[in-house]
């Protein structure tokens, strides 16, 4: 059975970085690095889960493809989760 959602714990985190516009540096399953500024969570007619992040361009992150989120905005509620 493959992995087709994260905990509502972590979804929360990711939530809370959209609703602030956190900066953010993401660092993917297949180790790419992403950074950008969360805008929010989107879901596909498949159900899946995406998170907009906008580094001059908007770019769509499969919630499931996350490892680690840092937070690069000073002050932020939060300013690491590790996905499992």
């Amino acid at each position: 059975m493959t992995q087709d959602t994260i905990s509502c714990e972590l979804h929360d985190f990711v939530e809370v970085a959209c609703m602030y516009g956190y900066r953010l540096k993401l660092i993917l399953k297949n180790n790419q690095i992403i950074e950008g500024k969360a805008v929010e969570i989107v879901s596909s007619p498949e159900k899946q889960e995406y998170l907009v992040i906008d580094n001059d361009s908007r770019q769509h992150i499969e919630l499931i493809q996350l490892a680690k989120m840092e937070v690069l905005t000073p002050n932020a509620k939060f300013s690491e989760v590790v996905f499992q």
